[in-house]
């Protein structure tokens, strides 16, 4: 997978517990938690075999100063971080958070299109190291 890819998808809920068994019922997915960078809250990876397919978070996890409702993120790879959010905001986007690095999986940024959806972009650590 390459620029331009769905990457990852993310469930971020205010029920954690209640989502884990949701998507265990209906996608067999089976949970291992990860730790969150800087050790607040627990990162559930949903896997499906051997294979991580999405991620599950509390929205209390979040670093935001505005309330943020249960929604599914999705997460598209871009192989130049710096290109892609002056190009998100040329094309008239906004940036809502600047890239940022979490370690072990990536830069990421968080973008707006013009009409209001908000979309992560990221280099992931695969397409950094040219492992993907």
């Amino acid at each position: 997978m390459g620029h331009g890819m769905i990457w990852w998808s993310e469930c971020i809920t205010t029920d954690v517990e209640g989502a884990r068994d949701h998507y265990a019922a209906i996608f067999s997915w089976k949970f291992e938690a990860m730790p969150m960078p800087g050790g607040e809250g627990t990162y559930w990876i949903a896997k499906l075999g051997d294979r991580p397919v999405a991620g599950i978070m509390s929205v209390d996890d979040l670093e935001s100063d505005q309330p943020v409702p249960p929604h599914w993120m999705t997460y598209v790879a871009v192989d130049d971080m710096e290109h892609a959010v002056d190009a998100a905001v040329e094309s008239g986007g906004t940036v809502v958070r600047p890239p940022f690095d979490v370690p072990g999986v990536g830069t990421i940024a968080m973008v707006l299109e013009p009409g209001g959806a908000l979309l992560g972009i990221m280099t992931p650590v695969e397409m950094i190291s040219g492992t993907s």
